[in-house]
């Protein structure tokens, strides 16, 4: 056998022994995890270390094979509650609708800044309809959030923090004409902390306020963008 043919025999030996130990790795970090992690959630990282992170499809996309991700096109989100709420959690409108579109601009969608999109509605107090703000803005999809229940706390109490948001969730793909047909709908109930409440003497309310706003919009947002199987695992307590 020649110098060359021994030298390739060693080059491949060593890469056998790298990817070899390089798989022992990956099985002994997941005996460690089913070992150390509680309930099946060592199930999904176990997944995660065999195969890689699964990717969940946005429902939009699945319903309507249409993308919002797509080349030139934009997109206006609006959020519409009551005065009812808005006096339970003032601005709860602007909040709802800025945070969703901070989501969705995050996960390459693009969309009018909220402020603008706030300034034309406070502009025209008596618009009535989401395919006005799209004409407005000469977008090609407008989000639309009809939010009908909200809260910061568990029911009948006032001591115990568990976010709950109860809305529709449309959207409507806008003509050159200006108007606008509604081409997907979708029943959103948010429930934060998924599994037990939490203890206001364990976070502030601005404190828990804010993550609830945060995980509600990315709730919302998933709906248009993909997400990892298994995401949910942080919010469950």
């Amino acid at each position: 056998m020649s110098l060359e043919s021994l030298a390739e025999n060693k080059k491949i030996v060593k890469t056998g022994c790298r990817n070899c130990w390089s798989s022992r790795v990956r099985l002994a970090l997941a005996a460690l995890l089913l070992i150390s992690l509680p309930g099946c959630n060592y199930f999904i990282l176990l997944g995660y270390l065999i195969g890689g992170p699964p990717q969940i499809e946005p429902l939009f996309e699945k319903d309507t094979t249409k993308s919002l991700t797509d080349r030139n096109t934009r997109v206006a989100v609006v959020c519409y509650a009551s005065d009812e709420l808005k006096y339970e959690c003032e601005h709860i409108d602007h909040i709802i609708a800025r945070q969703v579109g901070y989501q969705l601009s995050m996960n390459k969608i693009d969309v009018v800044p909220s402020d603008e999109v706030r300034s034309w509605m406070i502009q025209n107090p008596d618009w009535d309809t989401a395919a006005e703000v799209g004409k407005a803005f000469d977008v090609n999809f407008v989000v639309y959030i009809d939010v009908s229940d909200f809260s910061l706390y568990e029911r009948d109490s006032n001591t115990l923090f568990r976010g709950r948001c109860e809305a529709i969730v449309s959207v409507y793909e806008m003509e050159t004409d200006g108007s606008g047909d509604r081409i997907f709908s979708h029943d959103l109930n948010s429930q934060y902390p998924i599994q037990v409440p939490r203890s206001a003497t364990d976070v502030s309310y601005d404190t828990f306020r804010m993550e609830y706003f945060s995980r509600l919009s990315d709730e919302i947002g998933r709906l248009f963008y993909p997400y990892l199987n298994g995401d949910d695992i942080s919010n469950a307590t």
